[in-house]
């Protein structure tokens, strides 16, 4: 059967009708209330489920857990690491000094002719033989000085004048064995120190500047004419002489008269 050009017409108009209405139902239908969470009713059995946000803030923790674990340091790095170059410490350089090998000493030359002396030199010594030689060591006093020219006559400083002083090393109180080892001394060889410094000197006896070992047989004998045996002994093991000595300056200077190291 045919439909005419109407009822097509007409019929098509009623479908168009038609969806307009049910579209139309849906959109006006009325929404459903939403319920929170805590209002929902569960069935005997059910597991209640856990709102989102309170999952959300428990899956930290629970990665917190499953995270821990005990401490671990971390290993060393190798010594030595696989495609890296090792290079050798360079070699030090010498070390150059301007230190030259010590010179060898030169001899001493020991003198026993006071001629080879100045005249101030041999004058101030024969003013010394001559006060020694007299007992009397109150004689030496105007030869000793006084202040920046007086005589050393100990290592360590006294408020003592130089005679009271040397009365308190002799082993007589009126100082007579001082006097006579002052005359053993200056009857012995000298020699010439530190030529044209400040310290140019005369001093004797020559064993102060000569070392012990050197000695002849002579010069030990000479040696023991002012000391002992024993204080030779005790000299050698120590190094040098150190018992008096006298020094007396190029103008005519008693510079110092001490015993000691």
């Amino acid at each position: 059967m045919q439909m005419s050009a109407d009822g097509k017409k007409l019929f098509r108009n009623s479908l168009i009708v038609l969806s307009v209405l049910s579209a139309t139902t849906a959109l006006v239908a009325p929404m459903r209330p939403a319920f929170a969470l805590s209002e929902l009713k569960h069935q005997p059995g059910e597991v209640p489920q856990k709102p989102a946000e309170e999952a959300d803030k428990a899956a930290p923790v629970e990665e917190k857990q499953q995270d821990a674990s005990p401490l671990e340091l971390p290993l060393p790095d190798p010594l030595i690491r696989k495609n890296e170059t090792v290079t050798e410490p360079a070699e030090k350089e010498p070390v150059v000094t301007d230190d030259k090998p010590d010179e060898p000493q030169k001899p001493v030359e020991v003198l026993y002719d006071i001629n080879k002396a100045p005249e101030a030199v041999r004058r101030m010594r024969q003013l010394i033989v001559e006060a020694a030689a007299s007992g009397d060591i109150e004689r030496l006093r105007p030869l000793l000085g006084k202040g920046v020219t007086e005589t050393q006559v100990s290592l360590v400083e006294t408020e003592e004048g130089p005679v009271e002083t040397l009365k308190g090393q002799s082993g007589d109180s009126d100082g007579i064995e001082v006097l006579a080892i002052l005359l053993d001394v200056l009857a012995t060889g000298f020699v010439h120190v530190g030529e044209g410094t400040p310290d140019d000197m005369y001093v004797w006896p020559y064993f102060a500047e000569k070392p012990l070992a050197g000695l002849t047989p002579p010069e030990r004998v000479e040696l023991l004419r002012i000391v002992t045996a024993g204080d030779f002994s005790d000299m050698q093991e120590f190094g040098s002489y150190n018992f008096y000595r006298v020094g007396i300056t190029p103008d005519g200077q008693w510079k110092f008269f001490v015993t000691g190291d």
